[in-house]
């Protein structure tokens, strides 16, 4: 356990360094970020003032030594671009976040189980062999490629839906309005993982079909039916659950994507302002959270197989 927390804290260590040094390595000017157009019209002088002021004029380790000594306290600094608390800035964004992930999640999760099933209780049937090519096909689409066809189609053409944001102005706490301007961000962020999971299902249901208790199963008289959803599905789900876990940062990584082709209000459209404006505070947070989500999930994933197979265990020893 002890070797564990050494392992995520040097993880974490190692992010915000690495997200550190390329952030201020990479070309743009942050004061525009934080003076907008004034920052052109600078005089060298002023420049410098400026830079000193924001902490910019010290090396880059200095910077960052700096920087890790307030984080350890919980200061992030401000936000270039929001002038405000970094911390309050994502504090009124992660709620749309965790909405629209939460349902893409969850959806992903039971579809793509449902789906699963059906092909193998279908193995090689028209409705597998359908599923199957339209599935894999979707799965090849990028997700800001789909995202832009459903917005293309349902809010452009058919006019049936929103084109973006999370409310329409002056219905901040309308439900059903929330509701309307979530349904093409979630279908864009679900569709473009669901067969992928699905498929996984699909496979690992069909090697336990083929395992020899299930022909023991058979030669007993019990039914398919029993055999598949009574011993074959609950046989699988640990396993699929472990996938899952190890999934959550792939899903979020395409809620962001869909967050920016809908100008969702969440993390993902955030994260891309951060980056593309030189927010450097903004950027470090947004940064981290996301590396600890991804540290987290695979922690998860790595308890759930030691649940179901304790040998794992016994091998870090």
């Amino acid at each position: 356990m002890g070797y564990k927390i050494i392992s995520v804290i040097l993880s974490i260590f190692l992010l915000s360094a690495a997200v550190f040094y390329m952030a201020r390595l990479a070309p743009g000017d942050p004061l525009v970020s934080y003076y907008g157009d004034r920052a052109e019209k600078m005089s060298p002088k002023e420049r410098e003032w400026a830079e000193d002021k924001l902490g910019l004029k010290d090396p880059v380790t200095v910077q960052y030594v700096r920087w890790l000594g307030r984080a350890f306290h919980g200061d992030f600094g401000i936000s270039y671009k929001y002038k405000a608390d970094v911390l309050e800035v994502i504090k009124e964004r992660v709620g749309n976040t965790l909405v629209l992930g939460g349902i893409g999640l969850f959806l992903t999760i039971g579809l793509s189980l449902l789906l699963g099933v059906l092909c193998a209780w279908q193995e090689d049937g028209m409705l597998d062999r359908v599923i199957c090519k339209v599935g894999t096909v979707t799965s090849c689409i990028p997700e800001f490629w789909l995202s832009l066809v459903l917005l293309l189609i349902f809010a452009v053409n058919l006019r049936w839906l929103p084109s973006g944001g999370a409310y329409t102005i002056g219905t901040e706490a309308g439900a059903a309005d929330r509701i309307r301007h979530l349904i093409l961000p979630v279908a864009a962020a679900v569709l473009s993982h669901l067969w992928y999971y699905a498929y996984m299902v699909r496979n690992k249901l069909l090697e336990e079909v083929r395992a020899d208790y299930v022909l023991l199963a058979r030669a007993k008289g019990l039914r398919k039916r029993n055999i598949l959803f009574g011993h074959c599905l609950w046989n699988m789900l640990p396993s699929y659950l472990s996938i899952m876990a190890i999934s959550v940062p792939h899903i979020l990584g395409g809620t962001y994507i869909v967050e920016m082709v809908f100008s969702y209000p969440g993390l993902g459209t955030l994260s891309f302002e951060s980056a593309r404006y030189q927010d450097y505070n903004l950027l470090m947070c947004l940064c981290l959270m996301s590396g600890i989500l991804v540290i987290l999930c695979n922690m998860a994933a790595q308890a759930i197989n030691e649940k179901i197979d304790p040998r794992m265990k016994a091998e870090d020893w």
